[in-house]
């Protein structure tokens, strides 16, 4: 009897071809008006955008997808992990290597074979999962090629979402405030940040969703003075704040959200508190189709100015959200930032304070950009909730 192997269950992309297809198309045409002959797309959460695979494996060395007008797109990925890229992507056309040393020739040889000896060639150098030797040793492969930075080419076409996209975020949001509500009803003295950390998860797997686990702040007491920490075992004590930052999930789009919290009264964190919602409310307001990223930062920038206290704020307005939670080269609204918002973007924005003790204090809105004004996505509001 000779043996036979069951089908691997396919777990599939999440949404149409068709629409993989059209993301496809609009950084085609994006790369025309760049004068690009070739982009080797590397970015996790690009990759995840243009063919649904999730990247799991692209810590080896890069997995580029290599995108050429006139030909279909072509996935060079590790030979490991070409059968999940097959199940959970919509690309046809496979290249597999083996070896990390085989990376730059095998890119390479497609380049070759598809004519591009030399000519110019895009490459996300401004992003994660691509490092100084992986350009270099393509460079050796071929030596007449020039490299052009495309860091913003796919995240200025993923800024603005469909209604698929926005379908999800919407249903990632929908899980974010299960979190918050259920942050807020569970806080109680001598609770610890893990046991509240469970309590969400719970809380949000009873609903069906699920939560981007990896940005998941939970900070009580003393420790709300670090910027980022994953949950401990510190309990929260009568007179103390909390601080949240939390997102839902589905389909790797995040919609994530800051809310803070004070067990009894703490008059600093009540103060930056007030500031924050201030500011946060003000650069809402300017936003809208047409503005630039910088002007929204400004709005919420003066507020602060005003107060007095303008190194309380010591970082960017908001940024970019869809796939992933953010990413290098997305748009920032930041000083001087000149991006122009358009309807159908998604910004996360934490307008998060610095106390004279340290401790940060703040709340954030996940906000759809319209030509009317800002659409905020949550349904909690961002005042501070007290017990």
């Amino acid at each position: 009897m000779s043996a036979t192997s069951s089908p691997i269950p396919f777990t599939g992309f999440p949404f149409p071809k068709s629409e993989y297809h059209k993301r496809q198309q609009n950084v085609l045409k994006a790369m025309e008006g760049a004068k690009l002959d070739a982009l080797l797309v590397t970015a996790h959460h690009h990759l995840r955008y243009l063919t649904g695979y999730n990247g799991q494996g692209g810590y080896f060395r890069p997995f580029p997808l290599i995108l050429t007008p006139g030909r279909a797109p072509t996935y060079v990925v590790r030979k490991y992990d070409e059968l999940a890229v097959r199940a959970e992507s919509c690309i046809d056309n496979i290249v597999p290597y083996t070896h990390q040393t085989d990376f730059a020739k095998v890119c390479a040889d497609v380049l070759r074979g598809y004519g591009l000896r030399a000519g110019k060639i895009g490459l996300q150098l401004g992003c994660w999962n691509l490092a100084p030797a992986d350009v270099t040793a393509l460079q050796a492969q071929l030596p007449d090629i020039i490299v052009a930075d495309a860091t913003r080419l796919v995240p200025s076409l993923m800024a603005v979402k469909s209604e698929l996209e926005l379908k999800a975020m919407r249903e990632a949001m929908a899980m974010t405030d299960i979190a918050v509500r259920t942050f807020q009803a569970s806080l109680r003295v001598d609770l610890t940040e893990v046991e509240m950390a469970k309590i969400i998860s719970d809380e949000v797997a009873r609903a069906g969703g699920e939560l981007w686990t990896s940005s998941t702040n939970i900070l009580f007491g003393e420790r709300t003075r670090l910027p980022h920490g994953l949950p401990t075992r510190n309990p929260i004590k009568n007179n103390e704040p909390a601080f949240m930052e939390i997102g839902g999930a589905k389909y790797g789009y995040a919609s994530g959200i800051v809310r803070c919290a004070v067990l009894g009264r703490h008059s600093e964190a009540e103060s930056l508190h007030a500031l924050s919602v201030e500011a946060l409310d003000a650069a809402i307001a300017a936003i809208r189709s047409g503005v630039t990223a910088g002007a929204v930062d400004t709005a919420a920038r003066k507020v602060i100015e005003r107060s007095g206290r303008p190194r309380a704020f010591r970082h960017r307005t908001g940024y970019q959200t869809g796939i992933h939670w953010g990413g290098r080269g997305n748009l920032s609204l930041e000083p001087g930032a000149e991006d122009i918002l358009e309807a159908g973007m998604t910004l996360h924005m934490p307008v998060i304070l610095f106390g004279e003790s340290g401790r940060l204090i703040g709340c954030s809105e996940q906000v759809l950009v319209t030509d009317r004004g800002a659409e905020i996505l949550g349904t909690t509001p961002h005042t501070l909730f007290c017990r």
